[in-house]
Order: structure tokens, then C-alpha cells, then sequence
């Protein structure tokens, strides 16, 4: 039965005229009243003559609309300047114990002391929308709640840095973002005003040679180093000093993404690196690391075998000072609230505590005042450290008052020192003997001037050391990079001029950019004296652990196809099958697979689809491991893959997929293909 609607041109008791009926008491909800979005009531539709007159107050009257919508236009806070793209995680970090005779810090020094951690991994250069993969440094900074206050080491995936002075922080950034008149490109250095800078200012040269090679590019955060990059001092509890510099050693062992793997990956998953950290975790496929120290002696020119220690584009050899592992660090688990965690937690070089100082490295120091000075206009004010993500996890007691965001309520009338009215209540200095932050008395000598020591002049020495460190084929990645790189600049007067430093550096390298860049390749003084570093080399013959690696399997799996794949989990190997239509157990279509989010892939059925031609020639080109089984042959000649070249395994058993997967790639399989293939046999 339909209801009854009053006709529109029912006539109203002669009582009640709309503006009576507005100044009417409120009501209780009737039959046939309706509730808005924004939980107001109005009155029953029952005369168009109600609804007439202007809107804008009735709309402004509701505060429950007025405070949702608010909230929405104030949902954004300004995001980083440089850092602004990046994922995080909690963790644990255990001691070894083994760090006692070099520092006091509590949660290095006590074996088997665990310590909370929350690790940032970022991008410098991009916006926050900008993709996972792109080439650029990576940021690893690591928060420790230790007992005695917050740890903060704020580092890189690259042990140098491009300037060796703060003040030319903001010029290096400038030039290495996006041009100001039209904001492209986006996370990218290959333009004029990168080249232009660190073409100009030549003790960029060696960061610029890590940038460029396969550091630049990393597979993935689990296979990526980190590096405190500057010098700390380390206090034991005897007050003897060390010099140190930090290091994370990844426990899968460090692996990149060849150069079309990043580019495929920016277009099919932009999110690649933080989706693979969120989902391992999610998956108990933990992301580990160990923590070392190069330990050096604290000498009075705070220098190491001829190295200035303060020299932040320098590294030390770790032949002339040994990496020693003092803890590890494993993270197990994701944060709740992106913006909560990841985007509001505030790291600063100055978050020390006892037993760990800072050295006058002129860029660490400018670092002191600019991660606190930054957090006051991304976070709102001073108090940033009270929200629960940068909250130390040990009692605090201190005169810091008002504010926006104060959210402790301080009690008494003295927030001053000194003072006789506190009492017990209120903080007093601690001393050492009571866990207070006590600098040791360092001398200072010499003159006050803005200059850099001559131990700061030499550019090109350890960029050569470097580069003679690589692989063969880590030398031709490197110089195909910085062959893309200038190509993309427009005015020929910069490639000439980089060809120039790259000239002092090597002279091989400087010949084949050159080459590629049509251009005639300068005779410069390069370094011909360096003994190479061999731990500066990604490719090795070492097998690494598996643990989060991913196999894509065609077809429906035989038994034997299917207990292969039991054996490769249980090792902590993700195998996803790929099949042409989705359904279960399906993780992947042939519309949806791509090579770039697999370490190897298991052809188990013959197919002729174009889509899996296209996967298994990337596959192939990318250095993968391909497993055959059963009529799986046919697919790899059907897709113009030589079923003989190396990497192609027929039948295997487990153990030999781990060693391929453990391999990172199959090396011996990329000299054979050209640098541009268009196809897999190419």
C-alpha cells in the first residue's frame, strides 16, 4: 500500500505560516522525518513553501558538518623538504655485547640488551606521490627507544655525501629537484641544474659516482646497506674515546634492480619497495640487519691512514678498518596509522645518549640545527616529542613548558633552575653518575674562518677507488647510467664539463660516456695509484639467504611441481602462481604479471600467450633463475628463449633454486645480452 503524499497544493491551516513554524519550539523526531548526513533533522516534506528562502545559515548552523569538514581542509601537515617519500617499520634490536670497551651506551654495550626501534626508509629527492624505484639515495634512519632516552642514527644507503659543508645543503637540493618554473622532473637527477651543480663543485664527485652505480637503484629495503656516513665518538666507562663510523649490513646481502627493472617498476607498482616491506612482515618474513662499527683511533688530527675522519664525502676502507658486527636488528611489524607513525615521527641527529658524541664534521653540525629546526613547521611546534611516535621510552623530567600541543600537565610554581620552591617535584640537572648527557672537554684550536682544511681538497681519489672496486658489469651499469643522465640534459655546455671530472677520475669510463654521449672524450689527469676495496662490490660469488625472495610459477603445478614449491616455502621463499584467469590459489593473472616483482619464475605448462612471452623474455633479460618442468620447454622456445643459456635449470630440486635465488641473479648469463635488447635472444 503506498503512502499517502500531500498534494504541493494542499492548502496550510490558516494558524501556521512557515515563518511561525521556524520560530516553533524544536520537536521530537515524527513518522516520515529524515536524518541528514550531518545528523540534523528536518522537518516533514509536506509543503514546498517550507523550503524556500536562502540555504547558507541552516548549513553553517550545523556544527557537526562544519567540524567533519574542518577537520578534512586541516588533514594535511607540510611534508618533508627532502625525504618526504618513505615507509617504516618497528623492530628489535639485540646487543651482542661486544661494543663494552669502546662505548657505555647502555643498549650496545649489555649482551643481549633488546632495544624498540622504528626505521624510516625514503627517497631524498621525490614528493610523497612520487614512485618507490626511481634512482636516488635512500634514506635509513633508525629510531632506538633505549632506557636512557632516544638514539636517533640518521643515515644513507651510500656512506658519503655530496658536500662536505652544511651551508651548501639547500644548493645541492635546489639543483637535484625538479626545475622551479614548471616543477619537472619528478625524483630524478638527470637534468641541467643537477649536472650544472656538481659539475661545478667537484666534491660531489664521489657521491655522484654512488648515485650512478646499482646503489642508486636497490631491489629492495631488506638487500640495501645503511651507513651512519659521518664519524661518531664513542666514550666507554672509562672515559677512553674511539672514532667510529655505522654501518647496517643487510642479512640478505646487498642487490639492486637492473636499470629496466626500475623503470617497469615506476609504471606497474610505484609503491614496489614499501608494498614488499609491508607485506613481508604481514607475511613473518622479517627484515634483518647487523650493526657494525669501524673502530678507529681518537687521535688529535682525527684522522685514519691518511683519511680526514671529518670528511663526510670520504670513506674508510673496510680492509684498513674491519666492519665489526656489535647487534642485530630484525622488523617484525608494521606501524597501524601511516600518518600517526611513519609521517609524524621526527628524527634529529642530536638524539643522543650517553657513551655516543657527535665530531666537528662541518655537515654533521649544520645536520644539529636543521632536523630540529625543521620539525617545528612540520609538526606544529616544540613539542612534536611528546606525540607517541618520537615519545623517548624512558621517564622525562624537564622545564619545558607551553607551546602548542602541550599535552602534559606541569605541576608547581618554578620551572626555572635554580630554584628553592620544587622541591622533590622538580628536575634538577643529573650528573654521569646518575645517567645524565655529560660532553666530554675536547679542545679546540685553531682559527675560526669559512673555509675548508687542504685534507678536504682531493675530489677524485676515492670516486676512482670506488669505481675499480665494481664488477665489470657494475662498471658498464655505471657508465650507462651516467651515459642517461646527460644525454637528458639540454645544454651541451654541462656534458662537456662533467666529461671534464669524469676525465680526473678514470680514464676508461670517461671514453665510453663519451661515446655514448657523441662527444669527443677529454685527456684529463685521472688517478692511477688506488688499491681497490673489494667489499664495495655488489656482485660476488656469495650465496645469501633467501628469505622474502619471490618465485612465479606458470601453470597448474604437477605433484612433483607442488612439492617443490612446499620445499621453497618452508625456506622462506614466496612462490606465487600465475595463471591466465584469476581464481583460487591464483595470486597472479598473465595480465598482471610482470618480471620485475620475481627472483626467479617456474614454467610448469606450456602457453603461447603474448603476456608471458613478454614475462619470461623480461625475466631472461633481467638475469633471472627460470625452473623448468614438464612441457614448460616448449614455452621458453615459444617465447625465443635459448633453453641452454645459463640460468635455464631443467627439473631442479630445491637446493638449486635457493643457490640461484641466493646469487641475487644469474651473472653469467648478462654479458651475453646486449645493454638495449629488444628480445630475449637477442
Amino acid at each position: 500500500m503506498e503512502p499517502t503524499v500531500p498534494s504541493p497544493k494542499a492548502k496550510q491551516p490558516a494558524e501556521t505560516s512557515p515563518v511561525k513554524e521556524s520560530l516553533a519550539p524544536a520537536r521530537g523526531l515524527q513518522t516520515g522525518d529524515h536524518l541528514t548526513s550531518g545528523q540534523g533533522v528536518r522537518l516533514p516534506d509536506t509543503d514546498h513553501s517550507l523550503k524556500a528562502g536562502p540555504r547558507g545559515p541552516a548549513l553553517l548552523e550545523d556544527f557537526h558538518l562544519r567540524e567533519k569538514i574542518t577537520h578534512f581542509d586541516h588533514e594535511r601537515i607540510p611534508e618533508r623538504v627532502v625525504h618526504a617519500r618513505g615507509s617504516g617499520a618497528y623492530g628489535t634490536f639485540t646487543s651482542y655485547g661486544n661494543a663494552a670497551s669502546v662505548t657505555k651506551a647502555g643498549f650496545l654495550a649489555d649482551k643481549d640488551r633488546q632495544t624498540p626501534v622504528f626505521v624510516r626508509f625514503s627517497t631524498v629527492l621525490g614528493s610523497r606521490g612520487s614512485a618507490d624505484t626511481v634512482r636516488d639515495v635512500r634514506g635509513f634512519a633508525t629510531k632506538f627507544y633505549t632506557a636512557e632516552g632516544n638514539f636517533d642514527l640518521v643515515g644513507n644507503n651510500m656512506p658519503v655525501f655530496f658536500i662536505q659543508d652544511a651551508i651548501k645543503f639547500p644548493d645541492i637540493i635546489h639543483a637535484a629537484k625538479w626545475h622551479p618554473d614548471r616543477e619537472i622532473p619528478q625524483a630524478q637527477t638527470a637534468h641541467d641544474t643537477f649536472w650544472d651543480f656538481v659539475s661545478l663543485h667537484t666534491e660531489a664527485t664521489h657521491h655522484v659516482f654512488w648515485a650512478m652505480s646499482d646503489r642508486g637503484i636497490p631491489r629492495s629495503y631488506r638487500t640495501m646497506e645503511g651507513f651512519g656516513v659521518h664519524t661518531f665518538r664513542l666514550v666507554n666507562a672509562a672515559g677512553e674515546t674511539s672514532l667510529v663510523k655505522f654501518h647496517w649490513k643487510p642479512v640478505a646481502g646487498v642487490h639492486s634492480q637492473a636499470w629496466e627493472e626500475t623503470q617497469l617498476t615506476a609504471g606497474v607498482d610505484p609503491d614496489f619497495h614499501r608494498r614488499d616491506l609491508a607485506d613481508s612482515i604481514d607475511a613473518g618474513l622479517f627484515y634483518e640487519y647487523e650493526l657494525g662499527i669501524q673502530v678507529m683511533p681518537d687521535n688529535a688530527d682525527e684522522s685514519f691512514e691518511g683519511i680526514d675522519l671529518l670528511d663526510p664525502t670520504k670513506i674508510v676502507p673496510e680492509e684498513l678498518a674491519p666492519v665489526q658486527p656489535i647487534g642485530k636488528l630484525v622488523l617484525d611489524r608494521n606501524p597501524d596509522n601511516f600518518h600517526a607513525e611513519t609521517e609524524q615521527i621526527a628524527f634529529h641527529i642530536g638524539n643522543l645518549v650517553p657513551g655516543i658524541e657527535v665530531t666537528n664534521d662541518p655537515l654533521l653540525q649544520g645536520r644539529l640545527f636543521s632536523y630540529l629546526d625543521t620539525q617545528l613547521s612540520r609538526l606544529g611546534g616544540p613539542n612534536f616529542t611528546q606525540l607517541p611516535i618520537n615519545r623517548p621510552h624512558a621517564p622525562v623530567n624537564d622545564n619545558f613548558r607551553d607551546g602548542m600541543h602541550q599535552s602534559v600537565v606541569h605541576r608547581g610554581v618554578a620551572p626555572y633552575l635554580p630554584n628553592s620552591l620544587a622541591g622533590e617535584e622538580g628536575p634538577v640537572p643529573a650528573g654521569p653518575e646518575n645517567g645524565g648527557y655529560v660532553h666530554l672537554p675536547k679542545p679546540v684550536l685553531g682559527d675560526k674562518v669559512r673555509a675548508n682544511p687542504v685534507s678536504f681538497a682531493d675530489h677524485y681519489t676515492q670516486a676512482a677507488l670506488f669505481y675499480r672496486s665494481l664488477s665489470p658489469l657494475e662498471q658498464e651499469h655505471m657508465a650507462e647510467a651516467f651515459t642517461f643522465e646527460l644525454s637528458k640534459c639540454y645544454e651541451q655546455a654541462i656534458r662537456v664539463r662533467m666529461l671534464g671530472v669524469l676525465s680526473n677520475v678514470d680514464a676508461e669510463l670517461t671514453a665510453k660516456v663519451a661515446a655514448g654521449l657523441g662527444l669527443p672524450a677529454p685527456e684529463g689527469k685521472p688517478v692511477l695509484d688506488v688499491t681497490p676495496s673489494p667489499a664495495l662490490a655488489q656482485i660476488t660469488d656469495r650465496v645469501w639467504p633467501v628469505t622474502g625472495r619471490v618465485v612465479g610459477v606458470i601453470g597448474a603445478p604437477d605433484k612433483e611441481t607442488a612439492a617443490l614449491q612446499k620445499a621453497l616455502k618452508a625456506q622462506g621463499v614466496v612462490v606465487r602462481v600465475i595463471a591466465p584467469v584469476g581464481g583460487e590459489g591464483v595470486e597472479r593473472t598473465f595480465q598482471t604479471a610482470r618480471s620485475v616483482e620475481f627472483d626467479a619464475i617456474m614454467v610448469a605448462s606450456a602457453t603461447t600467450d603474448l603476456q608471458m612471452t613478454v614475462l619470461l623474455q623480461e625475466a631472461f633479460r633481467h638475469g633471472k633463475a627460470i625452473a623448468v618442468r614438464g612441457k614448460g620447454e616448449q614455452t621458453l622456445i615459444n617465447a625465443g628463449i635459448d633453453v641452454k643459456a645459463p640460468g635455464v635449470l631443467f627439473d631442479p630440486d630445491p637446493e638449486t633454486i635457493v643457490a640461484a635465488l641466493g646469487r641475487h641473479r644469474v651473472w653469467e648469463r648478462m654479458p651475453l645480452l646486449k645493454p638495449q635488447a629488444s628480445s630475449a635472444g637477442s
